[in-house]
Order: C-alpha cells, then structure tokens, then sequence
C-alpha cells in the first residue's frame, strides 16, 4: 500500500476577508508541484464565506463539480436555468461539460457557510451540461459507509467518471473496512473531524492521506470521527 500525507497545516491558505479558503491542492494564489493533483481529483477546497457574500458569474467547462455544505447553506445559479439553495445534509453536483457559468453565494445574509468545493477531471469530454443536488440522511453513514457520488445511476449521484464520493460518521472505537471499486483507483481520505488510525498513522481533523496500490484499507477511529473518501481513477 502507498500513501502520501496531507496534514491540515500544510494546505494552501487565503483569505479576503468574505472568503476564508483552504486548499489541499494547487488553485488560484497557492502554487505547490508536488500538490497539484491526486489522480483525477484536482480540487479540494474547504471555503468559508460570510453572509451575503459569495462567487460571482463564472465559467467552467469539462469538469465535474461537487459542492458539500457542511455548515449553513449555499445559493446556487447556472446558466443551464437551475437556481437552487443546497443546504447541510444536501451534496450537489455539477458536470461542466461543453461549458456553461454559475454562481454560488451564501444563502443567509448573517451566517457564514462552510463548504467544501471539490473538481473531478472527466470520464467524457464535452458532454452536455447538467447538475443535480440530493438530501443524503445521516443515519446512513453511521458506522457504515453512504456513498453519495458514483458513476452508475442508482441511489447516489451521477458522476461523468469512475469515481465514488463516500460519507462515514464513526463512533469512537469503531472500525470499517474499505474496499476500493475498481482496480487502478485510488483513495483520497479527508477527515472531516475527529481521530482516525490507519496502520500506524494517525490522522486529526482536516488531515487528509492519499492511498493507492492496494485493494482494501481499514480505518479505525480513535474518536468520534467524520470522514469523506473519494475513490478516483490514478490515471
């Protein structure tokens, strides 16, 4: 098994007073060459915005975009005509495609929001623009593994790559295995919060480990822990 270690201080860091960014890899004014990419994942961005403020009008072409509130909630506007409000609880996804504009801001005027931003190269290029948002349940990922991203059409959503997005909330103690879902790929783990072991590594809150060239991992937690995992194609 191959790791690579990302600990939570070491991200790419701005803030222009409406946003407050953290970036586990290479975007806008944070340059590193040795993290400009985990495989297909190109972007992990952990954003705070306060209220009011947001992304103005922009484009994108030819990537997969997720947003995950996990605190407060997002507006969000295309130029597909979706204008939706993604709330905690809630993952939304956005394949860019041939090319289309958005906007995302903070849906309260008051509170921050506190989002994590994550863009996945495609499978397909230039397909037709579309997005899609769903409610995932809580209870769900409870000790267990929730995928909410995957690329076949089932209960999660759609993604334009052989990529899976998985949720798991842990008690402390508790163990899960995971098992990768296709041979080449590997796994981007971002702890969420909490402490987590795997093997002799110990990871805190917002620590992140890339791990390839295996077909299995556990992970066991040392406290009450919430993970995300985005299993992604290497090549």
């Amino acid at each position: 098994m191959k790791t690579i270690i990302h600990k939570a201080d070491t991200r790419g860091h701005v803030n222009f007073g409406w946003l407050n960014s953290n970036h586990s890899f290479s975007f806008g004014h944070y340059y590193n060459p040795e993290r400009i990419q985990f495989g297909k994942l190109r972007v992990l961005n952990d954003d705070i915005v306060v209220g009011g403020a947001g992304f103005p009008t922009h484009p994108h072409d030819n990537m997969e975009i997720i947003s995950i509130p996990l605190e407060g909630a997002l507006a969000h506007r295309d130029s597909t005509g979706t204008e939706k409000a993604i709330h905690t609880g809630e993952v939304q996804i956005m394949s860019a495609g041939s090319g289309l504009t958005h906007s995302e801001y903070n849906f309260s005027k008051e509170d921050h929001v506190n989002f994590l931003q994550i863009w996945i190269m495609p499978k397909e290029m230039n397909i037709e623009p579309r997005y899609d948002q769903r409610t995932f349940s809580a209870e769900d990922r409870k000790n267990m593994l929730q995928t909410v991203v995957a690329p076949d059409k089932d209960e999660a959503l759609w993604i334009n790559q052989d990529a899976w997005i998985t949720l798991s909330d842990l008690d402390k103690d508790s163990t899960i295995t995971y098992d990768l879902k296709k041979n080449g790929n590997g796994v981007y783990l971002f702890v969420l919060d909490g402490e987590i072991q795997i093997n002799d590594q110990k990871l805190s809150k917002r620590d992140a480990i890339g791990i390839s060239d295996t077909s299995s991992f556990e992970v066991e937690a040392n406290s009450g822990a919430n993970l995300l995992l985005i299993d992604i194609p290497m090549n």
